[in-house]
């Protein structure tokens, strides 16, 4: 698939490291955004939901890249060491999950 992909980054971390983490995400973001391919990112708080019984911190955030080529890049040469330094730093006090979004064209049903 050719054009831009977003790279959805869902995180859950516990309320014990949450202020903590939020500032070392900051950093990490920055990081990731001086490699080759990323255009930008934004960092997205997720509204808590009553029902789950959760009192977990929750963030998406959604990186914009230039195509799946320059994310697969990422993956090959640089995912591994980013996402070692969170796991070093906090352990199993947070949970991330992903997905890659591609862009689909807007069709609009005729009245």
């Amino acid at each position: 698939m050719s054009g831009e992909v977003v790279y959805e980054v869902n995180l859950q971390v516990a309320p014990a490291i949450a202020a903590d983490y939020r500032k070392w995400l900051a950093e990490h973001v920055r990081e990731i955004l001086a490699l080759p391919g990323f255009i930008s990112a934004e960092i997205l708080s997720v509204e808590a939901d009553a029902e789950s019984g959760s009192d977990w911190q929750c963030w998406s955030v959604c990186y914009r890249l230039h195509d799946r080529r320059a994310l697969q890049q990422y993956f090959e040469q640089h995912a591994a060491r980013l996402r070692a330094a969170g796991v070093e730093r906090f352990g199993s006090q947070f949970r991330a999950s992903r997905r890659i979004l591609h862009r689909e064209p807007l069709s609009v049903p005729e009245a």
